[in-house]
């Protein structure tokens, strides 16, 4: 099997100490002794805001563990670090610190391991053992459910969403008590296990094609001999950097389809070569493809750009521009084309875009209203799914004209515009200058008066952006990243006194469940302000054939769905 590894470092699991580029296993310390009870953001803000230590990253082994690593971005760092740690008193336990090994690297470590059992041929995810084709592959790691019938994904779906929510009443009455503990007893009981109503999930008609972004690694085929775009058919620590074709995808659209192909030739011609995760070298690595439900085509280029010229950049960006103008590329109907300058993990100022050619951005039409999609901006990657989720957004809100709503991680808007016409005035909090920039365009581009946005972090900007509110009604709906919302957002919304209801929209509702425990314990020195508590819960299929699904949950305080409750 062809590889594109050197040999030496196929052989050193720790080759990658050597490259110039950061990683946190270089400069790692432990750190031993730690109090039995402590949070590891009051452990950084000892690290860096008190000790001044200039940590770049702290992680426990293991969930529980009684340790954590601390790494930092220089020798001299590290060494400052366990001269000041060691001995120290925290919390009345005694700090101990020393230099922590490196982790192997987990793509060389099981090569190692194969070959030390004396496999004669790698035993890789990158082989094909000839009773599941390459396709198939793909498949199974992007769209799990393809062969299912849709109706019973839907029931899947639905089952898996009851689950969670089962256990989420779980973990919320652990943490309950008095009125609390009596109205979740009394919802578990009238809900079978539920803290609410479970509404049957809710779809489009459009399965098939209805991804408008994806995301597409730039790699070599199974065999190592030709440049495929595409979809890891593993993961790295399992050994695999093999990249699979996405033709037989039923969830990408064509015209994706068709410019993907079209890339991989000029790739191919290319006199760069695809970036390998090994060892870093080469410098193509991603293609990032947007679409509308009209014309509109987004592609951006991404490259590792380490030794790369200003000069040979210019090359590149002219020949892009006329492959897709005048080129083989011309028949793809590219209609904004960007270069994305990746940089190494840990460099400060973040990747960089440069506009090639076309408009500098593309419209998508959701709820009769225009949007306008920049390259990093969020954008629901369903337009049709979107439409379903945000009217259920709306439903489960109820907003009137005396409402203010708070719109949290607003991306481009969406969610604000679209609620716009239903509430008083609205006011969204987004973290991407770019999609704030699109969210106030969009605003006059459909003639929307009421609404404000601003760029920051939520857990930064959320105070005195309520105390903009004029209305008496405060609702927030928030659409957190996969992780849920930040924990000074999250007591900044409960506190909020004339915050009256929450609507939380979540693509892993697993990782949300922390979130929406903490919005419903009771009121505490931490957790100040009366309970949210969930009222309603409605599952939206936005990515069918897969395994993933929308959890919208609507919260009321407490003495207000203990009313409800009383009156029904």
């Amino acid at each position: 099997m062809a590889t594109n590894e050197s040999p030496e470092t196929e052989k050193n699991p720790y080759a990658y100490l050597d490259r110039d580029d950061f990683t946190s296993e270089k400069y790692k310390i432990e750190v031993r002794g730690l109090p039995k009870y402590y949070g590891i953001g009051e452990f950084k803000k000892l690290l860096n805001e008190k000790l001044d230590l200039q940590s770049c990253k702290v992680k426990p082994p293991r969930k529980g563990s009684e340790w954590l690593y601390v790494s930092f971005r220089s020798e001299e760092n590290r060494q400052k670090a366990i001269e000041t740690l060691n001995g120290i008193l925290w919390k009345n336990s005694k700090l101990k610190a020393q230099i922590a090994k490196p982790m192997p690297d987990p793509f060389v470590k099981r090569k190692l391991e194969e070959e030390n059992a004396n496999n004669k041929r790698l035993k890789t995810d990158e082989e094909n053992d000839g009773s599941i084709s390459i396709e198939d592959r793909v498949k199974s790691t992007t769209i799990p459910l393809w062969n299912m019938p849709y109706a019973s994904q839907l029931e899947l779906k639905q089952k898996e969403m009851r689950s969670i929510i089962v256990n989420i009443c779980k973990q919320m009455l652990k943490e309950s008590k008095d009125d609390l503990l009596k109205w979740l007893n009394h919802q578990k009981d009238k809900y079978e296990g539920l803290p609410c109503e479970l509404l049957p999930i809710l779809s489009t008609d459009a399965t098939t094609g209805y991804r408008n972004k994806c995301e597409f690694t730039v790699g070599k085929s199974i065999d190592g001999e030709k440049v495929v775009i595409g979809f890891r058919l593993s993961s790295y620590a399992a050994g695999s950097t093999a990249v699979g074709p996405i033709d037989d995808l039923c969830h990408i659209p064509t015209k994706m389809k068709t410019v993907i192909k079209v890339l991989e030739e000029f790739v191919r011609n290319s006199e760069l070569k695809p970036f390998q995760p090994v060892d870093h070298s080469g410098h193509w690595r991603q293609v990032t493809v947007r679409t509308t439900l009209g014309d509109d085509l987004m592609v951006i280029m991404g490259i590792q750009s380490q030794n790369v010229s200003p000069e040979k950049l210019e090359e590149l960006k002219s020949q892009l521009k006329d492959f897709f103008e005048t080129g083989e590329g011309a028949m793809a109907g590219v209609t904004s084309l960007h270069l994305q300058l990746m940089n190494k993990k840990g460099v400060d100022g973040g990747d960089k875009f440069h506009h090639i050619s076309g408009t500098k951005y593309i419209e998508e039409t959701l709820l009769g209203m225009k949007f306008r999609v920049s390259p990093q901006a969020f954008f629901q990657v369903n337009t049709l799914g979107a439409e379903v989720l945000y009217k259920a957004a709306i439903d489960l809100a109820k907003p009137t004209a005396d409402t203010a709503l708070l719109d949290i991680c607003c991306g481009t808007g969406t969610i604000g515009l679209a609620f716009s016409k239903h509430c008083g005035e609205v006011f969204g909090l987004e973290v991407v200058e770019d999609a704030i920039k699109d969210a106030r365009q969009n605003a006059i581009a459909n003639e929307v008066t009421n609404c404000e946005f601003f760029v920051g972090k939520a857990e930064d900007i959320l105070s005195p952006v309520i105390r903009r509110t004029t209305k008496p009604d405060v609702i927030a709906v928030v659409d957190p990243p996969r992780a849920g919302l930040h924990q000074r957002a999250l007591l900044t919304l409960r506190k909020a006194k004339n915050l009256s209801r929450l609507v939380y929209i979540s693509c892993d509702p697993r990782a949300a469940a922390r979130n929406l425990v903490d919005l419903a314990r009771p009121p505490s020195k931490q957790y100040i302000g009366e309970p949210l508590v969930p009222v309603k819960a409605v599952a939206v299929d936005m990515f069918p054939h897969t395994k993933h699904c929308e959890l919208v949950i609507c919260l009321e305080r407490l003495s207000v769905a203990m009313k409800a409750c009383d009156s029904a």
